[in-house]
This record gives C-alpha cells, structure tokens and sequence, in this order.
C-alpha cells in the first residue's frame, strides 16, 4: 500500500528555500518518492491555516517515507531547510481501492 506525505509550508526566505528544494527533490527520487502537488492554498474553507503552501508526495510505502525523512541526506538538509520555511509534515497510507 502506497503512502503520502503532505506538507504544509510558509517560506521565510525564498532563497534558502529554493536550495534546499533544490536539494531535497534528489532524495526524495532516492527513496522511490515522487512529487504529486506543489503549489498555493487557494482558500481555507473552515477553519484557521497559516500556511500559505502544500506539497504532496507519494511513496511506495510507510517505510520507504519513513526512510526518506529520517535518511543521512534528508537530515543534512533541516537545518537549512528551518532557516528557510516553517512546514509541518503528514503522513498518511494509501487509502484502499474500492
């Protein structure tokens, strides 16, 4: 069963931000990942979310997302990537097929 990260973001400094996706995009091919979604928020529909940006990735399974993130090349990049941008990461299975 595949599994998805989603992540929401508010960018602090486009600069930094664009190298470290620069730079996180190669691990994230690393670990069988693809990019779903990038892109703004286009409206709240309930509720209060201060961050402005989403991005989704696919992964062929929890362990493989698991091992992105907690990777020595991915782990490299946080510093930088807190400099960067505020961003909470989700993770979710794959919903069955019905």
């Amino acid at each position: 069963m595949g599994a998805f990260i989603v992540v929401h973001v508010e960018v602090k400094d486009p600069e930094k931000f664009k190298a470290y996706g620069d730079s996180a995009r190669g691990t994230v091919a690393d670990h069988g990942g693809e990019f779903i979604l990038r892109g703004k928020v286009a409206d709240v529909l309930h509720g209060e979310h201060a961050l402005k940006n989403a991005v989704v990735i696919r992964f062929p399974d929890q362990a493989a997302a698991k091992g992105w993130y907690d990777s020595p090349e991915y782990q490299a990049l946080i510093p930088n990537r807190n400099e960067a941008a505020d961003m909470v990461f989700i993770s979710f299975d794959e919903p069955p097929a019905s």
